[in-house]
């Protein structure tokens, strides 16, 4: 379902300057900058509404979030979030992500999140799954020599392309789990989506892919 675009979101986008960046691109190379410091930076591709990502900031104060989202009115939502828990390592960014080239340069990032994206379960729209080769050798230049991708869904079709995906392009896989919420894992941050789908009884379906050097990028 498309979001219609709603007057004024963007202006209310604005007023939470300290908050958003609307033009990215211009702190390629340079996170650190914007939060005045050298910690780590994590990403949320694909925020939504935030819970994930503001949960995160708020139990780690010494990792810096970015959390990007094209969608106005959903992250209008998301900094809202960050806003009412008063947190300082976290900026939100306007974003398309097929432009990721224009966001980071190399080994910038520590790490991705890849949060219940969307599956485009045609298999000509594969190319625009945010783990599909394309995208994932991106991020390979762009995370540190330790950096990793945590990715959840709760589409089984999507999680063994992204692992047939992650692997070819040369990662190593780490906890691979078929039901995350039968599993012994510990830490793990829900968001709204994965709230909605495990009261309705679906299987969430998480990896981890660390970056490596043993194989030519």
């Amino acid at each position: 379902m498309r979001l219609r675009r709603r007057p004024g979101v963007k202006e209310k986008l604005l007023s939470y300057n300290d908050l958003v960046i609307l033009n990215p691109e211009q702190f390629k190379g340079k996170w650190n900058t914007v939060f005045g410091n050298s910690h780590p930076i994590h990403v949320e591709l694909g925020t939504g509404r935030g819970q994930f990502i503001t949960t995160l900031a708020e139990k780690n104060p010494d990792v810096n979030f970015l959390a990007v989202e094209v969608r106005e009115q959903v992250l209008l939502q998301a900094v809202r979030k960050a806003d009412g828990k008063g947190l300082n390592n976290i900026r939100f960014l306007l974003f398309n992500l097929n432009g990721i080239d224009h966001l980071f340069s190399e080994k910038e990032v520590r790490r991705f999140y890849i949060n219940f994206c969307d599956p485009w379960p045609k298999k000509r729209h594969g190319k625009r799954r945010l783990t599909h080769s394309s995208f994932l050798l991106k991020y390979k230049t762009f995370l540190t020599e330790d950096g990793e991708i945590h990715f959840k869904t709760d589409n089984e079709a999507l999680f063994e392309f992204s692992l047939n995906e992650i692997s070819a392009c040369g990662y190593k896989l780490r906890n691979i789990i078929f039901d995350l919420h039968h599993s012994d894992f510990q830490g793990n941050v829900m968001t709204e989506y994965e709230e909605k789908f495990v009261l309705e009884g679906k299987r969430i379906y998480r990896c981890e892919a660390i970056k490596t050097e043993t194989l030519d990028d």
